[in-house]
């Protein structure tokens, strides 16, 4: 071996022994023992990653699930209407965007098609000429509790 080079992650000296001469070419200065701890949490990475798409996926076929309003302060007179598995949980979520904490979910209602529901809900708020910007609509909270609950349900 030409070169005198520590390994990049545990400084150790890098030798025939104990790096691949591959590793050279690519100016990856890693000894070995480093270079199969990377390769294995870039393996885990994988798999985490991975089990995070599947479990999306199986969260995204649900259909069966809550229509939602949730309100905050800061926008007096507008509600967003969503979509969740659990629109209790989901509000938590929102908290987390709020140093005030303060998203209130002021309606939810449990449907047998989330999705479908949600798009004919937005339709209907649309049609009716509300201000809205994506999911967030300004009318009052009693219309919109109104169209969701004339919305067909079939358990």
């Amino acid at each position: 071996m030409k070169h005198t080079k520590n390994c990049n992650h545990c400084n150790v000296l890098l030798t025939e022994e104990n790096f691949y001469a591959s590793n050279l070419k690519k100016c990856n200065y890693i000894c070995n023992a480093c270079d199969t701890i990377k390769n294995r949490k870039n393996k885990l990475k994988r798999l985490a990653a991975s089990i995070g798409q599947a479990v999306y996926n199986k969260y995204d076929k649900v259909k069966r699930g809550h229509i939602y309003v949730v309100s905050n302060p800061a926008w007096e007179g507008w509600y967003k209407v969503g979509m969740a598995v659990d629109a209790e949980d989901r509000c938590r979520t929102y908290q987390t965007s709020s140093p005030l904490r303060d998203f209130k979910l002021e309606y939810s209602e449990f449907f047998a098609d989330r999705k479908e529901t949600e798009k004919l809900v937005h339709n209907k708020l649309t049609a009716i000429g509300c201000d809205n910007r994506g999911e967030w609509f300004k009318l009052s909270l009693n219309k919109i509790k109104t169209i969701i609950k004339d919305m067909p349900n079939e358990s």
